[in-house]
Order: C-alpha cells, then structure tokens, then sequence
C-alpha cells in the first residue's frame, strides 16, 4: 500500500503518476499540474470518488511518479502510456489501433495511395481514423476512379524501360513507370486527391474545369475528355454533400452518449460548411464516467493520432486542464484553435444533431449486444445438451499448435467468456522441450505449463485474485482429432484435472471427439454450437499463426542482413527501424537505402544485391 510517508515525498510539480496493483501491473495512469495535491485527493477519507475509482483505489499497490517540465508534456506522455498499457482503469478508445487511416505516400517521387492502420512521422499525409472501414476502401476505390494514379509497387526509375500495365491502358494510371507523365503533373493530381479528402472539392473542381478548357482550345480532345470525366465524377460528389453551416468554415462536431459499460463518441467533420464526414468511436467505462472526463480523455486520445485538425471545435462541456489540452492542440496544428461550447445558434443546432446521433448509435449498439448475448446464451446451451457437458461453457479456452517444418513452434491459447472473445486475456508460447514436428508433444506441454501455473497461483491468496492463469475453463478446446485430444488429456489427469470439460475439433469434416468416446460427434452445419466452436478453433489458429510468422519473420530478417558483408548490429537496427521490416528493406531503393546512417551506395548496391534478390 502508498504509505503517508510517500505520499509526502512527492514532489508538487508538473507530470504523470502511474498506480500499480500487487502483481506490479499498471492499473492508471493520470496527469497533474502538481503531482502532490492530485495523488493526495485519492487518498482523503472525505472523497467520495465513485465505484470504478474506488475500486481501483483498493487495488493500489505502489505508485510511481515522472516529473515532466510543463502540464502539456505530462498530457503528452499520458497519452502515451495509457496507449502503451491500456490500463484497466482509465477511459480509452476501444481498439483504437485497428481503426484505418488512408496513407498518401509522398516521400516517394510519384506517390501512392493506401490503407494503412497506424499513422506514423515518415513523411507520408494520412487521413483519419476512420471507423468504417468498407467507407475507407469506398473511397479508396472513388478516388482511383476519379484520379489515374499508380496502385502498384512497381520501383520507378527515368529511363529503365518499362511496359505499361492495364490500368494505363484504361485511364486509371498516368504511367510513371513508362515515363508516360512528368514529376510535376503527376504531384498536380496528388495536390487534388489531398484537396478532395479535405473536403475541398469544389476548388478541385476548379482546377479540373480549367484544365479541361486549356485541353479543348489546345485542340487535344483525348485529354479534355478524361479530365471532363473526372469533372463529373467531382460534381457528384459535390451534390451529395450536405450544407450545415452557413459561416462556411472548417471545424469538428464532438458529442457523446454513455451507458453502463461504454460510451459513444460522435465525432461530425464539417469542412468549408459541408458535413463531409462522421465518425464514431467507443470508449471503455459508461455511466460512472462524467462527461468531462469523457471528454478530455477523447480529445487527448483521438486529436493524438488524427491527420487533421480545424480551427474549431465544439464540445459538450468545458472540462478540467481544458487550456492545457487547447495549448497542445494549438502545437500540433501549428495555428490557434478554439474549444467551444455552444450556446445558440447553428453551432448549437449541430450539437443536437451530433448528439442525437450518439444517442442513436448508443441504442444500436445496445440492440445489437443484446441480441448477441440472445444468440451466444443459444449456442452455448446447445453446446452443452449436443455434447451432453457437465455444465454450460461460459469460460471456453482453446489450445492450437503452429510450426514450420518443425521449426519455430509455438502455442496459442484464446479465451472466450459467455461466447465473446476476450483478446485480453490470450496468451501465447514459445514450445521449450519439444524437438521437430511434433503436435501431440508440442500440445502436452503447452498444456501442462498452463495448468501448472494456474494450480500455482490459486494456491497464492493474492494470485488468485490476479493471476494470468488462476481462472479455469468450463471448456477446453483441443485443435485437432482424438491425437492431440489424448495427449492434452493425459496431461490434465496427471495434473489432478480430468474433471475439466475437454474436447477437440478436427478440422477436415469439423468432427468433435470427446474423452473416452470413440465415436465423433457431427454437429449439424447450420449449427449454432458449431458455428461456436469453429469461431472459437479458428481465433486460436490465427493467433497461434501471427505468432509463429512473427518469430520466423525475425529470424529470417537476422539470418538475410547478417550475410551482408558490412552489416553489423547497429546497421541492422537502423535499416528495420528505418523500413519496418525485411520486406521493406527488399523493396527500397539505393537511394533510399543511402538514407540510414552508415549505408554508403556500395554497401547499399550490396544490400539490393543479396536481400532484394531473395
């Protein structure tokens, strides 16, 4: 427990203080102008904080501290931890790191456009996040009907000849590769996707309807057409686009609507007075949430990662470190910025609507979890009657094994609670005692090591409370037919644990084989219990498998860089740093290799020559 006489050691400075359970795992993570009074107010017997905050209370252990030089670095670094540890106790995002943000490449001489799920300061302009992601690819696919620019990887060299592929031959590529398009007039039709996704699109229409004329009096009909073309396909978009304001300005619309256990976010992008987009984003905690931390939390969350910021923005209320959080607005837009309550008026009138719409997408969200729990309860209480189960499999973990020609081998174990995946929960293995390719083995030991520590830690009183692995299914589900089922049995036996409800699932003809039952049960294909346990056997295998590709893909991005005569350690950190990856090292180009410290063109030319040939 935080003793008063470290509560007294703490300095009365700006920065950010972490609390940490027994276990030494961050549990929140908080900002303040003086680290002393705020951590203080946690502990006086007169607050009255609430149960999330009071259950958390309860949970603290130790707490550290990091002084920061001003308020608007410890939001910064706020930021940055809870998206590192996503505490169990503060507000976030839900998955904020799948949300697809569209990626225009311009530190590459003729650019691409792409979807991509994390933003990064590589010299590339991103666009998002957005929450819908059949919209991004929409728009993806719009914009290369309107704007003819390349899709491929294709390494663009003046002079290398080339052929042409079908996209130039139908308008949907100028042809760079071909040297069918200057640098210039290429980076024009960049300069007018970026304007498009601004919601700038009546200065590209603008831009095409001179063109157009310039190309007809030129007498060069081809060309006026083709722009002609994309000049209709603007306009449309324009006409669908509708008018909200009036004033005709840029700024963004943030309201929100909370239940028991999430809230939801509204977020309205208006650009030049026309609604161009609208995005809603879930936040973990409901009710107990006030609507100012609400607020503050997503402000600080979502402005972190988005491409772009207006001038304005309209909020529900003012909330507290509210000119702190507009001072760091103010750093990443490089302009001034406006937080604004809206009291009358349009601005006010879009609140309501951006409200409204939060309240809606709340009730959706409701329906549809509901249902869901309607459905899932279903499919588990079939589960249990198909396959005669002791009890119904509320808790379900599932075992699956991934190797290459033996090499490699790791585990997967996936958790679902009452037919809902628990991602926070999986845990993965790196397989220890087990030699080539050996399932049945390889399944023994992921097995016995996770039982074993969970048996461990239930004869822990604080581990048992806390514990990874002290939580025992209702179900085991083995990947695999009566081989691998056997073997994991025979483990939990020994263990004292034959009374675990088990089975495995073979994935040929979807056969499950229960303990001491020689015959498979063939659950019937529309099945909601199958359907169940298929959900359930094919999230193993895909975290078992992103495992495994990851470890190959770092051993085999070591073994290619170390046969590079020149390339120590460090060079081999700056080039996976600077490329991501081995396939990004393959596909850079001399120059861009020369770009990382310490890569000269010889040494470069070597790199193209030994790993982009492979």
């Amino acid at each position: 427990m935080v003793t008063a006489e470290e509560l007294k050691k703490i300095p009365a400075k700006p920065g950010v203080y972490l609390m940490k359970n027994v276990e030494g795992r961050i549990i929140y993570v908080g900002k303040a102008l003086s680290l002393r009074n705020r951590v203080r107010q946690y502990f006086q017997a007169s607050r009255n904080p609430g149960k999330r905050i009071e259950s958390m209370i309860a949970q603290i252990e130790a707490l550290e501290y990091i002084v920061t030089d001003s308020e608007v670095e410890a939001l910064i670094l706020e930021n940055n931890l809870i998206k590192k540890h996503r505490p169990r106790y503060n507000v976030r995002l839900r998955d904020d790191k799948q949300y697809p943000f569209i990626r225009i490449t311009l530190e590459e001489d003729y650019p691409r456009i792409l979807i991509v799920r994390r933003a990064k300061k590589d010299g590339s302009r991103y666009f998002g996040p957005y929450t819908d992601s059949q919209a991004v690819r929409d728009t993806i696919a719009l914009i290369r009907r309107i704007f003819p620019v390349r899709n491929c990887k294709r390494e663009i060299v003046p002079g290398r000849e080339e052929r042409a592929c079908l996209n130039y031959h139908i308008n949907r590529c100028l042809a760079p590769c071909i040297g069918a398009v200057s640098q210039e007039a290429y980076h024009d039709v960049i300069h007018q996707i970026i304007m498009f996704l601004e919601g700038r699109q009546e200065e590209v229409e603008k831009k095409l309807e001179k063109a157009m004329n310039e190309a007809s009096e030129a007498l060069a009909f081809e060309r006026a057409a083709a722009y002609r073309d994309r000049l209709q396909a603007v306009r449309k978009v324009i006409e669908k686009q509708k008018i909200v304001s009036t004033a005709m300005e840029d700024l963004d619309v943030i309201a929100s609507a909370s239940e028991r256990t999430f809230s939801i976010v509204q977020v309205f992008q208006i650009r030049g007075g026309k609604l161009i987009g609208r995005e809603h984003f879930l936040m973990t905690e409901g009710s107990e949430t006030t609507q100012e931390e609400l607020t503050q939390a997503f402000i600080s969350q979502y402005y972190s990662e988005v491409a772009l910021i207006p001038r304005t923005i309209l909020i529900p209320c003012h909330f507290e470190g509210e000119e702190t959080v507009a001072e760091w607005l103010r750093s990443l837009r490089k302009g001034a910025i406006n937080l604004s309550v809206p009291q009358r008026g349009e601005k006010k009138e879009l609140m309501h609507l951006a409200q409204e719409n939060a309240a809606e997408l709340l009730s959706q969200a409701r329906i549809q979890r509901e249902q869901q729990e309607r459905e899932n309860g279903q499919a588990l209480e079939d589960l249990q009657k198909i396959l005669g189960l002791g009890v119904r499999p509320d808790r379900i973990e599932a075992y699956d094994i991934s190797n290459f020609q033996g090499n490699e081998t790791v585990a997967s174990m996936v958790v679902f609670e009452d037919g809902i995946a628990r991602p926070d929960q999986y845990r993965r293995f790196r397989i220890r005692t087990v030699e080539g390719p050996n399932d049945f083995a390889s399944m023994q030991e992921v097995v016995g090591r996770r039982f074993k520590r969970g048996l461990e830690e239930r004869n822990d009183a604080v581990l048992a409370l806390e514990g990874k692995f002290a939580r025992f299914p209702n179900l085991v589900v083995i990947d695999g037919g009566k081989g691998q089922l056997s073997a994991a049995r025979a483990v939990m036996e020994e263990l004292g644990l034959g009374h675990l409800e088990t089975l495995g699932l073979a994935e040929r003809e979807e056969e499950v084989f229960r303990p001491g039952i020689s015959e498979p049960y063939i659950l019937p294909r529309d099945s909601a219990a199958l359907h169940l346990l298929q959900q359930v056997r094919d999230e193993a295998h895909r975290f078992a498998i992103t495992y495994h590709r990851k470890l190959r893909d770092k051993r085999t991005t070591q073994s290619l860089l170390d046969t590079v005569p020149g390339i120590g350690p460090t060079r081999k950190k700056a080039l996976i740093k600077k490329f991501g990856s081995l396939r990004g090292v393959r596909q850079a180009t001399v120059e861009e290799l020369q770009e990382v410290p310490g890569i000269s063109r010889d040494l470069a030319e070597t790199i193209k020559d030994i790993v982009g040939a492979k």
